[in-house]
């Protein structure tokens, strides 16, 4: 299974978030819950961000309320 891996430059540049925003969730990941996703992948010293994990994370951290009738 391919996964989406982008480095923290291409996932600021490819999207909303600036560069500095992602390494501070990645440094925090622990406290956050990025780290249970799986969407933080190191091989070796290279840190790599799952788009679709992350994604994930993204929507579970200001979920929609119920609409109300």
């Amino acid at each position: 299974m391919l996964r989406n891996l982008k480095s923290i430059r291409e996932a600021a540049q490819d999207g909303p978030f600036s560069e500095g925003q992602l390494r501070w969730w990645i440094f925090q990941r622990s406290e956050n819950g990025l780290a249970a996703t799986g969407a933080v992948v190191r091989v070796g010293r290279r840190v790599y961000i799952d788009g679709d994990r992350f994604e994930k994370w993204i929507d579970a951290q200001n979920p929609v309320p119920p609409e109300h009738p």
